[in-house]
């Protein structure tokens, strides 16, 4: 699909590859993660390529923006932080990874806001009301959430914003209108309470046939499209789950744990995450899974504490990797099939190089280009034991 340069290059650093054809990007990925392999020596028993996003555009099922001002006492602004000038921001009203719908409600709270005289929040002086628009889409119903987030310092005019929301000329439909209170001085999205303003607090996702509740903080991945697809031919590289325990370590909301349990006999998943576990077990109790556990934690303790052994291992860890500590636990399972995930190659080839020393070696590796425009890379690897 042809479209022209994003207007916003030059004050974004989201896009890494504005300008430059996708199948050129796809192939700077693919040379990327082969090149981090040959660096580390570790061997890919079959290589099965790189695969492209099935939409180049709009396929980001979230975004955080940030209220602000591009410059000190200018005119209030709504989007993403300035390239290298954290205390400015800048309005991306026309960004070309969301749907068109973000574009237009963000445009909409920013015009309302400054109609109606509120101020951002200052990160320094720590004055102000509005901190922060948060977006949700359900990709495949098409459902929206939309999440502001404001200190209290005065009270918000939840009549009006609602009804400006509501009169907007969307394709898709909204189903929640939040407004998230947050007086915390840290510059972060904290949620110290919550007011339903409209609908429901939640939007519905469907992925690999299960149905999903995702609530305003929980974490969902952010290209379904491409993530369905990834995780189909990740499981399928595990050649046979049936009477099988399954360890998801790593789980989220626990999209991959729930879509193994449908195989294995059982499948447990650990996330630090409380809320995300919340939304894990009731997502299973949705899809009617009994078969499914979920454990909130840290997975460097929790493995302590968990008496049953696993037969397959799923790892899907943060970008950071996973901390040695909890790796060498891991490790010590021996169990013959580990599935990776990683949406960092650079992190996961360094624990790569630790299970080598323990026997695993990659059977089988796969690139996905899940993020076009961007810098980022999707990667599984099945390590299995001899």
């Amino acid at each position: 699909m042809e479209r022209q340069i994003c207007q916003h290059k030059e004050d974004c650093g989201g896009c890494l590859y504005q300008g430059t054809p996708y199948l050129d990007q796809v192939k700077i990925k693919e040379a990327e993660v082969l090149r981090l392999f040959q660096e580390k020596e570790i061997e890919i028993g079959r290589y099965h390529g790189i695969v492209q996003s099935p939409v180049e555009f709009g396929y980001r099922n979230k975004m955080e923006y940030t209220f602000g001002d591009e410059v000190k006492d200018g005119e209030m602004t709504l989007g993403m932080h300035k390239r290298g000038r954290f205390m400015s921001v800048f309005t991306t009203d026309h960004c070309q990874l969301v749907d068109p719908d973000f574009n237009l409600i963000q445009r909409a709270v920013l015009d309302f806001c400054v109609k109606m005289g509120y101020r951002q929040y200052h990160r320094k002086s720590h004055g102000g009301f509005l901190r922060n628009l948060i977006l949700r889409k359900g990709e495949l119903t098409g459902q929206l959430l939309v999440n502001l987030v404001t200190t209290t310092a005065i009270a918000l005019d939840e009549k009006a914003f609602v009804s400006e929301l509501l009169e907007l000329p969307l394709r898709n439909t909204i189903v929640g209108i939040l407004h998230t209170m947050n007086d915390n001085i840290a510059d972060a999205v904290n949620c110290e309470e919550m007011k339903l303003l409209y609908g429901r607090d939640y939007y519905e996702e469907s992925l690999m046939g299960l149905g999903f509740e995702v609530s305003a903080f929980s974490f969902f991945q952010t290209n379904i499209l491409a993530i369905e697809r990834l995780y189909e031919e990740a499981l399928s590289f595990v050649e046979d789950f049936s009477g099988k325990t399954v360890f998801d370590l790593y789980s989220g909301t626990g999209t991959i744990a729930q879509t193994a349990a449908q195989k294995a006999a059982r499948a447990v998943g650990v996330e630090i995450v409380e809320e995300a576990v919340e939304a894990a077990q009731r997502n299973a109790a949705l899809n009617g899974l009994d078969n499914c556990t979920f454990i909130a934690g840290d997975v460097l303790k929790v493995l302590d504490t968990i008496e049953e052994k696993p037969d397959v291992i799923i790892l899907d860890p943060p970008r950071s990797g996973i901390h040695p500590k909890a790796f060498q636990k891991i490790m010590n399972y021996g169990v013959k099939e580990i599935l990776y995930v990683s949406c960092n190659p650079k992190t996961m080839v360094e624990n790569l190089v630790n299970a080598k020393a323990f026997g695993y070696q990659v059977k089988d590796l796969k690139a996905y280009d899940n993020f076009p425009y961007t810098r980022h890379i999707e990667t599984v690897a099945l390590l299995s034991m001899e």
